[in-house]
């Protein structure tokens, strides 16, 4: 019997509201199989064997040769004593070998746990420790930072390879890259092995292991580490595979083995990683994979290849809508364009849209949830929204201090429940505790973002509980002062943070880089009138910095964690 309002907003949840908005035929839940990763890869390569299956510089690998050279890969590792259950560090940026090691991995029932290109020795040495992995794959160009580290991890095999040995033998890309370096020399050392080396070596027949999809884990990825030290979030077979059917339902117009996608975001992180490579490669589909990104090349990659699938974050379509070339090229055969990671602005969108004809779909995931849980459907886009669950996906709205559920309308924490939802974190028990509760048959995971679902059941992003600002007792949401700012004509890029301030809690600064023609040419004044005419005084930014770029995460968000320790490091001096 229902007893009270957060019963009723509960059941009301229960119900899914949003379920109305879905796809013609798109079940309310989708049938998935127990299966490996695995498993379905090789159903990939029987189906899709000689098809391309990613374009790196030009050089083309089909199904077929990806899988040999997994298999491959995975016998060497057995053969230095990798075993089901181990992890295995991936320290390579996007590139056939990012790849060929991912599969390898998995081959053997080991455990992908992947690393930043961008992280410090000390970053690496957190991550290795952590996860207990002892072999490592890197690229010959980051092996410095490696070798650091090793001084205080123990490490037992670290497999080297060059961004030159999957490029083309000859031709235009030798000459664009002249004078650039591709690659360093390696000092011998007891346990340093060449990963092309061991692929020529080993025959691709490994060992045949048994793996429980719902209970073995395929991937540890670690999050960002926004909101504190990275934790790694433990993500099974079955996970990966829930998010690949609950995808293909929900998003019709993408079509199984037609499809070509742009690989330009890390596949380090969950959204190149589980949404891009793993859905792409398990659903047919070419990828053109950049190992960073580069706006012309990516440009020439729509027409040469044929672009149909266009994946990013809202630092990059402010970048594409900057660049001449994006009117003048053809898109005609581009047919869906997703975005995720951060909120993107209107007139973004608008400019994308006028460009290339295309609308962008923004979505919403996180680690924990294998980088999906909501996305706009085709039909019925909502600008500036995270869209509505997908399929099999429970999501509702609780109080931050009490976890009672909230009606529509009430800001409160983003709860999920569903198949593409982490175990929960490796090796932190009491973070478990906190991360995780029950409420009538499900369990649920507090994802540490503010949202509020309107009446028809579409979610909106309002802030990270680690963001939001206290100022005399008084609520101030990061996000929302920072969208007034940007609709500022002469502002290109904000992000706005707490102070702390004796009395008062925490004073709101805004930090601000003007577009380029208004550098040196707008005031503090103007901003701060500007903000007094469209929100409430408390929420003012008491403190304006200008600069020329803020500081962004490996995934484009604006860093409020560097901005927040800048303040700590100059309080100190």
């Amino acid at each position: 019997m229902v007893k009270s309002k957060s019963d009723v907003a509960r059941v009301e949840y229960e119900k899914r509201p949003w379920l109305k908005w879905y796809p013609k035929g798109c079940p309310a839940d989708v049938e998935i199989p127990v299966k490996s990763i695995v498993e379905y890869f090789d159903e990939a390569v029987e189906k899709w064997g000689n098809k391309t299956t990613m374009i790196f510089f030009g050089r083309k690998l089909s199904y077929k040769e990806l899988r040999e050279l997994s298999l491959r890969f995975a016998t060497a590792l057995h053969d230095l004593g990798i075993r089901k259950g181990d992890m295995v560090a991936l320290l390579v940026p996007n590139s056939p070998q990012f790849m060929i090691a991912y599969f390898g991995i998995l081959r053997l029932g080991a455990v992908v746990t992947t690393l930043s290109p961008l992280y410090t020795p000390r970053e690496i040495v957190h991550q290795l420790k952590d996860s207990g992995a002892t072999t490592l794959i890197c690229l010959d160009l980051l092996y410095e930072k490696v070798e650091k580290a090793w001084e205080e991890v123990a490490l037992k095999n670290v497999i080297v390879t060059s961004i030159e040995e999957y490029l083309p033998s000859a031709g235009r890309f030798f000459g664009k890259l002249r004078g650039k370096t591709l690659s360093v020399e390696v000092p011998e050392k007891p346990g340093v092995l060449q990963f092309q080396e061991l692929i020529n070596k080993y025959p691709p027949n490994p060992p045949k292991v048994e793996i429980n999809p719902k209970e073995d884990l395929a991937a540890l990825p670690y999050t960002g580490g926004t909101t504190g030290v990275p934790k790694g979030a433990m993500l099974t077979h079955y996970n990966v595979i829930s998010l690949v059917e609950q995808i293909r339902a929900y998003m019709p117009r993408i079509e199984d083995g037609k499809e070509v996608g742009l690989i330009v975001m890390p596949l380090y992180h969950i959204y190149g990683q589980s949404v891009i490579m793993l859905n792409g490669v398990l659903r047919g589909q070419t990828g053109v994979l950049f190992p960073k990104p580069d706006l012309d090349e990516m440009l020439s990659a729509v027409e040469k290849y044929g672009v149909t699938l266009w994946y990013g974050v809202p630092t990059l379509y402010n970048y594409l809508v900057d660049n001449p070339r994006t009117k003048r090229i053809k898109w005609k055969k581009l047919k869906y364009c997703i975005c995720g990671a951060d909120t993107l602005h209107e007139t973004t969108r608008e400019d994308w849209r006028k460009y290339t004809g295309v609308d962008i779909y923004e979505g919403y995931g996180l680690t924990e949830t294998s980088g999906v849980t909501h996305a706009n459907p085709a039909d019925r886009n909502k600008p500036g929204s995270l869209g509505i669950p997908l399929p099999n996906t429970f999501i509702a709205v609780v109080d931050l201090d009490t976890d009672r559920f909230l009606p529509p309308g009430e800001p409160g924490e983003l709860v999920a429940s569903g198949p593409q939802v982490t175990m929960g974190y490796w090796r932190k028990p009491e973070q478990n505790e906190k991360s995780f509760f029950k409420a009538g048959d499900r369990v649920w995971f507090r994802t540490g973002d503010i949202v509020k679902m309107d009446e028809e059941g579409y979610f909106w992003f309002v802030e990270r509980t680690k963001d939001f600002i206290k100022y005399k007792g008084l609520s101030v949401y990061p996000k929302e002062i920072e969208d007034v700012l940007y609709e500022h004509p002469k502002v290109k890029e904000a992000a706005v943070i707490g102070v702390p301030t004796p009395g008062v809690g925490e004073r709101v600064k805004a930090i601000v880089v003007p577009e380029i023609d208004y550098r040196g040419k707008i005031t503090k004044e103007e901003i701060t009138k500007w903000c007094e005419e469209r929100v409430a005084p408390y929420k003012v930014p008491k403190i304006i910095e200008f600069r020329g770029e803020i500081p962004k995460t490996d995934v484009g968000k604006a860093d409020h964690k560097k901005l927040r320790e800048e303040l700590f490091r100059l309080a100190e001096e």
